[in-house]
């Protein structure tokens, strides 16, 4: 059940807000190989000066981006989700792609728990609520 979480320092609308999570989702589903209702995205939205990155003008734009996921994705596999998440959030949020920052952590499926069971290992076309 990988929970992507997307902190950005302005406001968006729900209607953008609501394509983004579609977007994100799918883009997850596919590049991962597996289902989408497990899925769990979270946008969390600060004032201006609430989040930075090092690189960036202390009035820019930012995005910073946790990605929880099991354990087995391979390198391109993150990779691809990276380059794709950073575009999706510029097309959407407008927020350049240089102001954005993204850490993978992982986890053995057994960490991710809903009410039906908790996650098995990743396999590759997995449906994990199966």
């Amino acid at each position: 059940m990988p929970h992507l979480q997307f902190e950005i320092n302005k406001r968006i609308s729900n209607e953008t807000k609501n394509k983004f999570v579609d977007e994100i989702r799918d883009v997850f589903s596919s590049v991962m190989d597996t289902g989408t209702d497990h899925i769990a995205i979270s946008i969390r939205e600060y004032e201006k000066y609430n989040l930075t990155i090092g690189r960036a003008n202390p009035l820019d734009d930012i995005c910073l981006m946790n990605l929880d996921i099991r354990e087995g994705r391979t390198i391109e596999q993150r990779r691809e989700i990276a380059l794709r998440y950073m575009e999706i959030v510029h097309t959407l949020f407008e927020i350049d792609l240089k102001n954005q920052y993204i850490t993978f952590t992982q986890h053995g499926g057994e960490d991710f728990h809903l009410i039906e069971k908790y996650l098995g290992s990743w396999e590759r076309g997995e449906d994990p609520l199966a």
